[in-house]
C-alpha cells in the first residue's frame, strides 16, 4: 500500500519533499527551545557561566544582563522562525493535499468510465461514487498526515535522544525504555481498528446506496406514500454505520489514554532519577529542566509514530477500497493492431454468436445473420429475448463468448473502440439528458458543434419550436436527467443529438414507448428523416412502428428464431411474428395487427402533431 501511495502521488513528489524539508526545519527549532530556559536559570538566576558555544557570539560582560537579554532575544527569534515555518508549511500541505485528492479522483473516474458494464451491474452507482468522493480523500492523509510527519518524527527523535544521551545518558536509557511497550501497543490496536474501520465503510456505504435510491425514485415514493418507511430503512442502516464509529472512535480513545499513560510512566520515572542525580551533582537544575524538555518533546514524536499506526490503518482501509477500481480491468480490451475507422458503411453480421451474462443462462446463443449496410433491421421479441444485448454486442458494450460480429467485413474487436463508437448514433427509450443547456446536451455527441449546425439538428428532429418558446432558448438548463421537459421534449433532444451526431448507423431502443400518439407522430416523422441513408436497429413492442423496417429479427429466449426480409412497400399486416412470450391461455404467437387499418390513424396524427 505505501508502495501504491507513493506511484499514485508521484506529480507532487516535489511538493511532498518541500513539506518534509520543511517539516525537518522544525526539529532544530524543536531543539533550541529549550537553550533560553537553561540560560535563564542557570547564567541569570544562579550566575554560572554561560555555555561554552554562546561565549563566542557573545561580548566580554558580566553573564547576567547579558545573558537575559540574550535569552529573551533568542527566544523571540526562535519563535518567529517557528511561526514563519508553520506557516509556510501549512500553505503547502493545503495545495499539495488538494492536488493529490483532485489527480486521484480525475483517475478514478476516467478509469471507472472504462469499465465494462458488468462491474456497473454487479457494484451499482452509488459504491463507485462513495469510493471515489469519500475513500479518496485519504490518499492526502497518508502522504501529508502520515508520510511526512512520521518521518519528520522519527529524524526528531533520534536527534532528541542524541542530545539527551549527550547530557545524561542514564535518563536517556530511561526515556527510551517504554518504546517496546508503545510499539507492542501500536501493533495489536492497529489490527483492530484495520478490520473495524472495513466493516463502518461497508456500512456508510449502503446508508448512502439508500439516500441515491430514494432520491433517485422520489416520485415513485410520493406516489405510493412511503415516505415514513424509506426514512426507516435509512435510519436502520444509518444506525448501525454511527454505533460502529462509536465503537472504532472509543477503541481509539482507549488506545490513547493507554498510550498517554504509559508516557506518563515513563516522563516520571525519568523524573523521579533526574532529581535524584541534582542531589549528586551530576546535574544542573537548569540542566534537569533541559533534559526533562528534550523528554517531553521526544515522547511527542514516539506518542506521535504510535497514534498514526492506528490512523493510518483507518486510512489504508479507504485506499484499499478506492485502489480496488483501479485493480478491476476492463473486459473490453483494445488490440495494440487495432484498426482505424474514420467512417463504416454499416454492414454488419452476426456468425454463431453466443453471450452469456453469468450461471443463469441469460444472453444470446448461437445468433447469426446478416445485415447489408443500410438496412432498416426491426429486433422484436418478449421481455428478456436478448435484444437489448443484440445492441450491446453491435456496439462492441461486451464481447462475444462465442462467434464473431462483423462490421464491413471485420471483426470488431480489430477496430479502435473509440473509432467503433463514433459510428452508432443512440436513441433510447428513456433519454438520458444532463443538468446542463439544451444546446450542450444536442451537441453531446459532438462537442465542436456550432449553434448553426445544433439548430439545424434540433429543426431536423422537430425539437426547435418548443425549444424556441423556453426562457432562455437553447441557454436554458434541462434539469438533472431533463427533469425540466415533458418525456417527448426530452425524446426530441435525443433525436436531434443523433441528427447533430450523423453516425452511419442509428440504435433506436423503443423511442416511442413512452409517449401519446400525437407525440409519437411527430417523434416517428422526424425518425424517417434520421433513418436515410443509414444502418437502423430498431427495437420496438409497438409492432406499427416497424413498417418500414427491411428485414425483422425474432429473438426467443437468447435465440434467432425468425429473419423476416420485407420486400419494398409490403405490408406487414398479415404477417405472424413469433414473440416467444409464453403466457398461460394465450398463443405463442401474435399476429401483428391490421397496419391499414392503423394507418390512417397515424396519418391524422402525424398531421395535427
Amino acid at each position: 500500500m505505501w508502495l501504491r501511495v507513493l506511484r499514485q502521488s508521484r506529480r507532487c513528489w516535489p511538493h511532498l519533499a518541500g513539506i518534509a524539508a520543511l517539516s525537518l526545519l522544525s526539529m532544530p527549532l524543536t531543539l533550541l527551545y529549550p537553550l533560553p530556559l537553561k540560560i535563564a536559570v542557570d547564567s541569570v538566576l544562579h550566575q554560572q557561566p554561560l555555555p561554552n558555544f554562546l561565549v563566542h557570539f557573545l561580548p566580554p560582560m558580566h553573564p547576567g544582563p547579558v545573558a537575559i537579554g540574550f535569552a529573551v532575544a533568542l527566544l523571540l527569534v526562535i519563535a518567529l522562525l517557528a511561526n514563519l515555518q508553520g506557516l509556510a508549511s501549512w500553505y503547502l500541505q493545503t495545495y499539495t493535499g488538494e492536488k493529490l485528492v483532485w489527480d486521484f479522483r480525475a483517475e478514478l473516474l476516467n478509469h471507472v468510465q472504462r469499465l465494462p458494464l458488468s462491474f456497473h451491474d454487479r457494484y451499482g452507482p452509488t459504491d463507485s461514487v462513495y469510493r471515489i468522493q469519500h475513500d479518496a480523500p485519504a490518499i492526502q492523509y497518508v502522504a501529508i498526515q502520515g508520510v511526512v510527519p512520521l518521518i519528520t518524527a522519527a529524524f526528531t527523535l533520534i536527534g532528541m535522544v542524541y542530545v539527551c544521551a549527550r547530557i545524561d545518558f542514564h535518563l536517556a536509557l530511561v526515556a527510551l525504555a517504554i518504546s517496546p511497550v508503545l510499539f507492542a501497543l501500536s501493533l495489536g490496536c492497529s489490527r483492530l481498528v484495520r478490520r473495524r474501520s472495513q466493516e463502518v465503510k461497508e456500512l456508510d456505504s449502503t446508508a448512502l446506496s439508500v439516500i441515491q435510491e430514494v432520491l433517485g425514485s422520489i416520485r415513485l415514493v410520493k406516489a405510493f406514500g412511503q415516505e415514513n418507511r424509506e426514512q426507516g430503512r435509512f435510519v436502520r442502516h444509518s444506525s448501525k454505520r454511527m454505533s460502529g464509529q462509536v465503537q472504532l472512535s472509543m477503541m481509539q480513545a482507549v488506545f490513547n489514554v493507554v498510550i498517554g499513560l504509559t508516557i506518563a510512566g515513563g516522563t516520571a520515572a525519568a523524573l523521579y532519577i533526574g532529581v535524584q542525580h541534582v542531589r549528586a551533582g551530576l546535574l544542573t537544575v537548569g540542566s534537569l529542566l533541559m533534559v526533562m524538555a528534550y523528554i517531553a518533546q521526544m515522547y511527542g514524536p514516539l506518542q506521535l509514530l504510535s497514534t498514526k499506526a492506528t490512523d493510518l490503518q483507518a486510512w489504508f482501509t479507504s485506499l484499499e477500497r478506492a485502489f480496488l477500481l483501479f485493480d478491476q480491468t476492463p473486459e473490453i480490451a483494445e488490440s495494440p493492431r487495432a484498426l482505424p475507422l474514420a467512417r463504416a458503411h454499416g454492414a454488419f453480421e452476426f456468425r454463431d454468436v453466443s453471450f452469456v451474462y453469468d450461471e443463469s443462462g441469460r444472453g444470446l446463443h448461437h445468433v447469426s445473420f446478416e445485415v447489408p449496410a443500410g438496412t432498416r433491421v426491426g429486433i422484436v421479441g418478449a421481455t428478456g429475448a436478448g435484444k437489448s444485448t443484440l445492441l450491446n454486442l453491435l456496439m462492441r458494450f461486451y464481447d462475444p463468448t462465442e462467434g464473431l460480429v462483423l462490421l464491413d467485413g471485420v471483426d470488431i474487436r480489430d477496430y479502435r473502440i473509440a473509432d467503433l463508437r463514433r459510428q452508432f448514433a443512440v436513441v433510447l427509450q428513456e433519454p438520458v439528458l444532463f443538468a446542463a443547456s439544451i444546446a450542450e446536451n444536442i451537441a453531446y455527441g459532438k462537442p465542436d458543434a456550432g449553434d448553426a449546425e445544433i439548430e439545424a439538428a434540433a429543426r431536423a428532429a422537430s425539437a426547435h419550436e418548443f425549444i424556441a418558446r423556453l426562457p432562455d432558448g437553447y441557454e436554458t438548463t434541462a434539469g438533472e436527467r431533463g427533469a425540466r421537459l415533458s418525456g417527448g421534449e426530452r425524446q426530441r433532444i435525443s433525436l436531434a443529438r443523433a441528427f447533430l451526431r450523423n453516425s452511419p448507423v442509428l440504435i433506436l431502443d423503443e423511442p416511442t414507448s413512452s409517449v401519446d400518439m400525437q407525440t409519437e407522430a411527430a417523434i416517428m416523422q422526424a425518425t424517417e428523416a434520421l433513418l436515410q441513408g443509414r444502418t437502423t436497429f430498431m427495437i420496438a413492442h409497438r409492432l406499427h412502428t416497424l413498417k418500414n423496417c427491411d428485414m425483422i429479427l425474432v429473438l426467443d429466449q437468447g435465440r434467432l428464431v425468425d429473419v423476416r426480409r420485407i420486400q419494398p412497400g409490403a405490408m406487414l399486416d398479415a404477417g405472424r411474428i413469433v414473440l416467444g412470450a409464453e403466457q398461460s391461455g394465450s398463443s405463442r404467437e401474435e399476429l401483428i395487427s391490421n397496419e391499414a387499418e392503423k394507418e390512417p390513424q397515424v396519418k391524422r396524427a402525424a398531421a395535427s402533431g
